[in-house]
């Protein structure tokens, strides 16, 4: 459930642009009746209406998502509010220029974000954050936390200049195509990997009391 709640603002997304792009006409009269107060122009072309009716729903998840969490009393993740803000500010721009260039840029700030964070955290405060989050379920040694860091920081460097490779080398189209199943797809084949990768350092659990009792005998 907490994979497809963190995926859900890309997923409308996806939903969205693609229902919009293969009803553009109708796209871009909704958008220029509802957003050419916003919009540069007063008025949405029809090839820029399912990229900008996309960002202002992206816009409206994320936001959904924090405001959920408060309701509930539950933290707010750091990378989530750096999203929220990327969004609101890229996907902003979007909007008001009709220009996806901003939107496309979102994916790669995040994922510069998140790893600028892996590689600062050990440096200012000398703790690594996968070893905070992930502690509990893995005992590992330093240098082994130290690598896993610094494989998650080369990963989310190179997604950042992939999506931006994808975003100008292909359409948006194929772009958006990307961004769901590509971004997701690679961000789970990677997991996957360090999983198999540390699983000889998962903890076995103990034997059941009556199975040691056996052995003794």
């Amino acid at each position: 459930m907490k994979l497809l709640f963190d995926f859900l603002p890309i997923i409308l997304f996806f939903g969205t642009f693609k229902f919009a792009e293969s009803h553009k006409e109708a796209a871009a009269e909704f958008a220029s009746r509802h957003l050419g107060g916003i919009v540069a122009g007063g008025t949405v072309a029809p090839a820029q209406a399912p990229v900008l009716l996309a960002t202002v729903v992206v816009i409206l998840a994320t936001l959904a998502q924090v405001v959920w969490l408060k309701a509930r009393g539950r933290k707010v993740d750091a990378m989530l509010w750096v999203s929220l803000a990327l969004v609101v500010v890229l996907g902003g721009a979007t909007i008001y220029f009709q220009s996806e260039t901003f939107i496309k840029w979102k994916p790669s700030a995040l994922y510069w974000a998140m790893g600028l964070a892996l590689w600062l955290a050990p440096l200012v405060s000398g703790r690594n954050l996968l070893k905070l989050l992930l502690g509990e379920q893995l005992q590992l040694p330093p240098k082994v936390w130290h690598r896993l860091n610094f494989a998650w920081i080369a990963f989310f460097g190179l997604m950042g200049v992939l999506n931006l490779w994808v975003a100008y080398s292909f359409s948006t189209d194929t772009w958006v195509n990307f961004k769901l199943f590509g971004g997701i797809g690679l961000m789970l084949l990677f997991t996957l990997a360090q999983g198999l990768v540390l699983a000889r350092y998962l903890e076995e659990p103990p034997p059941p009391a009556d199975a040691r009792a056996e052995d003794a005998k």
